[in-house]
C-alpha cells in the first residue's frame, strides 16, 4: 500500500511541476522620466502565438491587474492605461471579452518625491487559448527611476 501511495505521489507531483512550467507570457519593465517630477512605468506582456491575456477592464475574474506597493518614493497617477484590447463575444461566458495577442505594452505614470525611487508591486493575469485558461498567475515586479 505505501508504494502506491509514493508511486501516487510521484506521478501527480510530476503532473504538477510540468503545470507549473507552462508559461505563455513574459514580462519586462521600464521607466522613462517625462519632466522634472514625473515618470511612466512600462510593463510589457509578450504572448506566445494562440495565447491571450485579457485587458484590465473585463469584466470577469480575468482580468489583468496591477498594485503598486506603497512608497514614501512616489505616488501613482491616475490609473494603468492600456492600448485598445481586441473585444469579441465569448459564448462560453455568455459576454464580451477584452483581450490582448502578441504583445501590449501597459503603463502607469508615477510621481517622485525625491530625485529617485525603486517602483515595486506586483501583477496578475491570466493567459488562455481557444481551448483552456491557465490558472491565475502573480508576477512581482521592480523597476529603478531617477529623475
Amino acid at each position: 500500500m505505501k508504494k502506491l501511495l509514493l508511486a501516487l505521489v510521484v506521478v501527480f507531483a510530476g503532473h504538477a511541476a510540468f503545470a507549473q512550467i507552462e508559461g505563455h507570457v513574459n514580462w519586462a519593465y521600464a521607466a522613462k522620466k517625462v519632466n522634472a517630477t514625473d515618470a511612466v512605468i512600462y510593463l510589457k506582456a509578450d504572448i506566445d502565438d494562440t495565447w491571450h491575456i485579457y485587458s484590465t477592464n473585463t469584466k470577469t475574474g480575468a482580468a489583468t491587474s496591477f498594485k503598486f506597493s506603497p512608497s514614501k518614493e512616489f505616488v501613482t497617477v491616475g490609473k494603468v492605461a492600456e492600448p485598445m484590447p481586441v473585444t469579441k463575444y465569448n459564448p462560453a461566458v455568455k459576454m464580451n471579452l477584452s483581450y490582448f495577442e502578441n504583445s501590449v505594452v501597459f503603463q502607469q505614470k508615477i510621481r517622485l518625491t525625491g530625485k529617485k525611487a525603486t517602483v515595486k508591486g506586483s501583477l496578475e493575469y491570466t493567459v488562455c487559448d481557444d481551448h483552456k485558461c491557465l490558472p491565475p498567475e502573480t508576477v512581482e515586479f521592480a523597476v529603478q527611476v531617477a529623475i
